[in-house]
């Protein structure tokens, strides 16, 4: 199993095994499901630069891909189009070399508009549905926002923020694995 995100995803400010992709991998073994997890999680990485590492992580043959993408190219003003475009890319690149994906979704503040926040959230949706892969609607559901689950630069998840997100994404995975919708 292979998370491929950026800095939400690598657990910026946390030591690895706080990050909510070894919390996953962990009550997953707790539930008795043997997992190898690989935390491909880089920070400030976009769509764009996920491509670019993403055959050297395929050839690793996991069983499924975890993309949590976006936010970066959000933040820097990227055309909503083209960070499609490329989860589609990284949607079906996985798929095509035989992994379950799921796709983790994400909001951003209306720093560009509110149309601009608008058709990002979407997006995710969209790809999910075209590709007809899971979706957690919005990743960091019950900690974005909230001071006390955050580090102080209040983007990234604190330990008890990470603990949230890794419930969040948790059922998704555990149905992704097991081969459901």
């Amino acid at each position: 199993m292979i998370f491929l995100g950026d800095s939400l995803t690598a657990g910026y400010g946390l030591p690895a095994d706080r990050a909510f992709p070894s919390l996953v991998a962990d009550s997953l073994r707790s539930q008795g499901t043997p997992v190898r997890m690989v935390n491909a999680g880089v920070s400030g990485d976009t769509t764009t630069g996920a491509l670019g590492r993403l055959d050297w992580l395929l050839d690793q043959k996991p069983d499924l891909l975890v993309v949590g993408l976006g936010a970066n190219d959000a933040l820097r003003g990227q055309p909503v189009a083209r960070i499609e475009a490329n989860l589609l890319t990284i949607v079906r690149r996985g798929r095509a070399a035989g992994a379950r994906v799921l796709l983790l979704g994400m909001k951003i503040p209306t720093n560009f508009g509110p149309e601009y926040s608008s058709e990002f959230a979407a997006m995710y949706g969209r790809v999910a549905s075209r590709e007809k892969v899971p979706l957690v609607p919005f990743l960091l559901e019950g900690v974005g926002g909230r001071v006390e689950l955050n580090l102080d630069d209040g983007i990234h998840p604190n330990e008890h923020g990470q603990r949230i997100v890794a419930s969040n994404v948790f059922p998704y995975v555990l149905r992704a694995l097991r081969g459901a919708r």
